[in-house]
């Protein structure tokens, strides 16, 4: 049986999803983003008290067929940002549907619909907290940064960043160094 879960969307959050499900005495075959697979049937008492729990950490069993869809878009979005080292050799339309088995335009106008903003909006703001998480990491050069998250050029990185936050990459990298120095300081 498949269970759906929102805002599941890093490995914490799947080592509670786990742990509840252990404490219900609930076997999972998987616990993947946004998804969880048990062995057996679930009543609607275990059920409640799953939903509960969850609920306490900020996570959401879902049962909108709608709701279900896009957190299942959201997901592979997020997996293939932040937790893949593989850039898609497709578009991410095109990935996206095969993934989920579903035609690209049913599901960019359910996500539009339900969400408010299209796909590819949502992909870029994905894009943007990644590259954000990786200038502070200080590994990667731009170049790499941008080659990693299949933009076309460093440019095109730097524009779409500096307009989601109003700063350019290197100023941004530059204000962690600024604050590391700062508490290097005190």
């Amino acid at each position: 049986m498949k269970l759906y879960v929102k805002y599941m969307v890093s490995l914490r959050c799947k080592m509670k999803v786990k742990e509840e499900l252990t404490k219900l005495g609930l076997h999972y075959v998987i616990v993947d983003l946004g998804m969880v697979e048990i062995l057996e049937g679930i009543t609607t008492e275990k059920r409640e008290l799953l939903k509960n729990k969850l609920l306490e950490s900020g996570l959401e069993l879902m049962d909108d067929k709608k709701s279900i869809l896009i957190e299942k878009i959201k997901s592979v979005i997020i997996e293939v940002i932040h937790y893949s080292d593989e850039i898609p050799k497709e578009k991410y339309s095109s990935y996206i549907s095969n993934k989920l088995n579903y035609d690209y335009t049913y599901l960019a106008n359910v996500f539009s619909e339900v969400k408010g903003i299209t796909i590819q909006q949502y992909i870029i703001k994905q894009k943007i907290e990644r590259v954000k998480e990786l200038l502070l990491y200080n590994e990667l050069t731009l170049t790499e940064i941008s080659y990693r998250l299949n933009y076309s050029s460093v440019a095109h990185l730097s524009n779409q960043f500096k307009k989601i936050t109003g700063l350019s990459p290197s100023y941004y990298r530059g204000l962690k160094q600024n604050r590391d120095q700062n508490l290097e300081n005190m």
